[in-house]
């Protein structure tokens, strides 16, 4: 077998040299530390003091990169989170866009049922939700599970009241990015723009 056949390195060799470093530093932190001994022959640090440093050095190089990897796995959560929230509204999407089970109509209706018990985030949804089925049915849109608020706002841009799409579409949007709440005005102003588009549409 020839020398290049054998590993040079690996993660656990590297893992005992950065501890065996670490514990070499703290010992001779500690020495600069203690009270210089007269150099007494035969006298010489306990075999129990000196497991008992390599024990807390083992403890500490553990807790020290235990820390770290949680906070580096709690940091890529966070920065994954915009990620998760558009399978989450994809998935909603595939759920309730494609069906063409509700007419505009039905949905504009659940709106307002929705708004007379105060669940305005539902109320503005279901108003998006009948914006898209009005897309669908005059055919200026069909239904697609992965086309996006992005798109949807191309599509619309040369359509009649486009600021009017752009509300529920940005409304919609900062619902699902942004945990944004629709206030009792927020829902007016959605409402104000579905009438826009329906009168355009009429």
């Amino acid at each position: 077998m020839s020398a290049n056949a054998f590993e040079k390195s690996n993660l656990g060799w590297q893992l005992q040299q950065l501890q065996q470093r670490i514990g070499e530093w703290l010992e001779l932190q500690l020495s600069q530390v203690r009270p210089r001994l007269p150099n007494i022959p035969n006298v010489s640090t306990p075999e129990w003091l000196n497991s008992l440093t390599w024990l807390l050095v083992r403890v500490a190089f553990w807790a020290i990169l235990g820390w770290v990897l949680i906070r580096v796995v709690l940091w890529l959560m966070g920065k994954m989170q915009p990620y998760w929230n558009f399978l989450n509204l994809k998935a909603e999407r595939q759920k309730t866009v494609p069906t063409g089970e509700l007419t505009a109509e039905a949905w504009l209706m659940r709106s307002r049922q929705l708004y007379r018990q105060s669940d305005y985030r539902e109320a503005a949804t279901a108003l998006y939700m009948a914006m898209l089925q009005q897309l669908n049915d005059t055919g200026i849109a069909p239904h697609q599970p992965s086309r996006t608020d992005g798109e949807y706002m191309q599509i619309t841009q040369e359509l009649p009241h486009h600021s009017s799409y752009q509300t529920l579409l940005q409304t919609h949007e900062g619902m699902c990015f942004g945990n944004r709440e629709i206030t009792p005005e927020a829902f007016e102003q959605c409402q104000q723009a579905y009438r826009d588009i329906q009168s355009a549409n009429s």
